[in-house]
């Protein structure tokens, strides 16, 4: 499975949908004027997957990974051909597809448990002070996330964090999950300063390979030690929590 979402990366580079674009800090500045977050970079989506291991014992670790494998691979595939729908809608079919290949029955009361999971989640254990850190510094914050605006709220209302981002900028303004370049630049537009002024942090590697290949300077929370994809791009920072990031801008500001 991790393979396949390799070989199905590599092709979205072949066919144009990552475009590398000018290497952050090439002028050795690396000013931060603003950071965009992934929403699981700041949201914890561990106990979406912990209530599926409570619903199906022994078999919840293998949905929650085929769930979601198969969530990520139908935003693009959806991107790639022109069929947008929202993240809660790929989300459930996802769900209702790593059921059927597990075959595990499935009932409606468990599907929207589980749905429903998305909206209660809240951020990670030392979010809500590194945010802070970084707004008090002056840092512009915004969500750029696949994640529907109802999500993001909610996990935003969850963290008692209503006033620490600037923006909460959901894929569904422009029809096109990440890593198109019509949802990075989202960013760009609404923070209204150079690409290069903005950070990127991303959750997943291959969001930091595509940030990365659209032009941000990229930082990749990679919470789960994950080695990075094999996609000829590198995040130009990375570490293990929003503590580290905080780090990292405060050297690149300093």
């Amino acid at each position: 499975m991790q393979s396949d979402r390799r070989k199905f990366l590599c092709n979205l580079v072949a066919g144009g949908l990552l475009v590398n674009a000018k290497p952050a800090f090439a002028d050795g500045s690396g000013a931060v004027k603003a950071i965009a977050f992934d929403a699981f970079a700041v949201l914890d989506p561990r106990p979406v997957f912990a209530l599926a291991e409570k619903l199906f014992p022994a078999k919840g670790a293998e949905l929650a990974a085929a769930w979601r494998t198969r969530q990520f691979e139908y935003t693009w595939l959806r991107t790639v051909s022109g069929r947008y729908a929202d993240f809660w809608r790929v989300t459930e079919d996802a769900l209702a597809f790593a059921a059927k290949t597990l075959k595990l029955d499935l009932t409606s009361d468990q599907r929207a448990r589980l749905m429903d999971a998305y909206l209660a989640i809240r951020c990670w254990p030392e979010a809500p002070a590194a945010l802070h850190t970084l707004k008090d510094a002056g840092v512009r914050l915004a969500f750029l996330s696949n994640m529907t605006q109802k999500m993001l709220e909610a996990g935003v209302r969850n963290s008692g964090l209503e006033h620490v981002f600037d923006d909460v900028l959901s894929t569904d303004r422009v029809s096109a999950f990440k890593p198109d370049p019509r949802a990075y630049q989202m960013g760009i537009d609404v923070f209204g300063v150079k690409r290069e002024e903005i950070l990127f942090a991303a959750f997943a590697g291959w969001d930091a390979a595509g940030a990365k290949s659209f032009g941000y300077p990229t930082f990749w929370v990679n919470r789960l030690n994950q080695p990075a994809e094999e996609l000829g791009v590198s995040a130009d920072g990375s570490g293990a929590t929003l503590d580290d990031l905080v780090r990292y801008v405060g050297r690149k500001r300093s």
